[in-house]
């Protein structure tokens, strides 16, 4: 199967390409970097693309059988105005261009596209699954903007997922490696009061949760790729410190959150329980479940 892959080599589009390789699959990664992550496979060729704009790289998309979508700027950056921008423009008009360049026969048949829980903005003390309804703030609005541009294939006979992903756990790369350094200086801690939901997930499960839904035939619409242990914020610094071998006493009040990095900042004080209802029913089995399992297996 002719797999291609937007955000190809970012964090988890290296981590997935590796897997799709191992599987049999042949890969087409798009990317900005000018370098080849897996160049001396023979089932993989990356491309130097900007796909917030249209351009040759569309002509590739006729070829395949599959398409992931995982393009899209990092949220971990202070929002000015300008990066808010980046931030919605490399999702939104990155999956507009894909779904543009989908023939309307004999072309791919299913489009798997990135969202994010935070397409559920603050939510609370509330079980999230799949049917729940979207936030108001910045990023839920990205992510409602984002799964619409990508339920357009399907108007082109196009099965479409959309894979909410919690904050992704893996070595080597991600949010574990930028909270990592303040943990080892013994800096770490929870973030505000630290009772807000954190919605995670394995690496090594996002990449196997894509592969599945990508294989199964009757599998569309959302799916929050979170794992089925939810926890809170403060008890995921605790289990981090654990893991690390490095206390965990330190919180980073609110007020300085959000006086520091302002609408980011702010974001990181708000969370969701976003539990993965529809990959469980579809038979899903998560290798990590539990986050300390997780956290042992990365640090």
């Amino acid at each position: 199967m002719q797999v291609l892959i937007t955000g190809g080599s970012g964090f988890v589009g290296r981590f997935l390409t590796d897997l799709l390789l191992q599987k049999g699959y042949a890969v087409t990664a798009l990317g900005g970097h000018s370098h080849d992550n897996q160049a001396l496979h023979p089932n993989y060729r990356y491309v130097v693309a900007d796909t917030s704009k249209q351009g040759e790289w569309q002509k590739l998309v006729a070829e395949q059988d599959a398409l992931i979508n995982l393009a899209g700027r990092s949220v971990f950056h202070l929002w000015s105005d300008s990066y808010k921008k980046q931030i919605y423009d490399s999702r939104i008009l990155t999956t507009r261009n894909l779904v543009e360049a989908l023939p309307q026969d004999n072309g791919p048949r299913v489009l798997v596209s990135t969202s994010a829980a935070g397409f559920y903005g603050n939510g609370g003390e509330d079980d999230l699954d799949e049917n729940a309804g979207p936030g108001h703030d910045f990023l839920a609005r990205v992510c409602t903007d984002w799964e619409s541009e990508a339920r357009a294939a399907e108007k082109k006979g196009v099965r479409v997922a959309l894979t909410r992903f919690g904050v992704v756990l893996g070595a080597g790369g991600g949010a574990l490696q930028t909270m990592r350094l303040p943990f080892q200086l013994g800096l770490g801690g929870s973030i505000g009061s630290g009772k807000q939901w954190f919605p995670w997930i394995h690496l090594q499960n996002l990449a196997a949760a894509i592969c599945w839904i990508l294989e199964g035939e009757g599998l569309s619409g959302p799916f929050n790729c979170t794992a089925p242990e939810s926890v809170r914020q403060k008890e995921f610094a605790s289990s981090l410190g654990r893991a690390l071998h490095r206390p965990a006493f330190l919180p980073t009040p609110a007020f300085l959150m959000t006086l520091l990095l302002g609408e980011f900042g702010a974001s990181l004080l708000q969370g969701q329980k976003a539990v993965p209802a529809a990959l469980l029913r579809s038979g899903f089995s998560f290798t990590f479940s539990g986050l300390a399992a997780a956290l042992n297996d990365l640090v």
